[in-house]
């Protein structure tokens, strides 16, 4: 576990998430915390670019958003040639749906606080990979859902299959 660290400057509260517990949520608060040292002008020994070094560890925290979203799409693909196309299901579909929940929840691991967006993400992903699964199985789109036909803990399940 990680110590709680004084506030770097007056005004500020202590971080609630460490980096060992959520990666995601941690970058996100730090930069929030730089945007709000540079708000006050702060006059460090040493001048720091707080507004890019914002940006830069936000962007370390919406890279995990990205990849939650990315990998959604994967296993979503997947999840649909296997309901759609069960005279074409391999083994490389299965291992692509065990790899991909795998690396799920080594991302939950280390930044938990992605859950809470699993939601959204899974209604943003849902369209994107229903075209591929159109385009990767030759079949029309409106052979697919328009909504997802799958929940989150059978996407999320490693056992699950339709």
């Amino acid at each position: 576990m990680s110590e709680t660290i004084a506030p770097p400057f007056a005004g500020a509260s202590a971080p609630s998430a460490g980096y060992e517990e959520d990666f995601h949520r941690w970058c996100l608060e730090q930069a929030q915390a730089l945007r709000a040292l540079s708000a006050m002008r702060a006059n460090l020994a040493v001048p720091l670019d707080l507004e890019h070094l914002a940006e830069e560890i936000e962007s370390l925290g919406k890279s995990q958003e990205r990849e939650l979203f990315s990998r959604y799409v994967v296993i979503l693909v997947h999840l649909l040639k296997w309901r759609f196309q069960p005279e074409r299901r391999t083994r490389s579909w299965r291992s692509t749906l065990l790899v991909q929940r795998d690396e799920l929840e080594s991302l939950y691991r280390f930044s938990p606080g992605l859950k809470a967006l699993r939601q959204a993400t899974l209604e943003e992903a849902y369209p994107v990979a229903r075209k591929r699964a159109a385009r990767g199985t030759r079949l029309p789109l409106p052979t697919f859902p328009e909504t997802c036909p799958f929940s989150i803990d059978e996407i999320e399940d490693p056992e699950f299959l339709p």
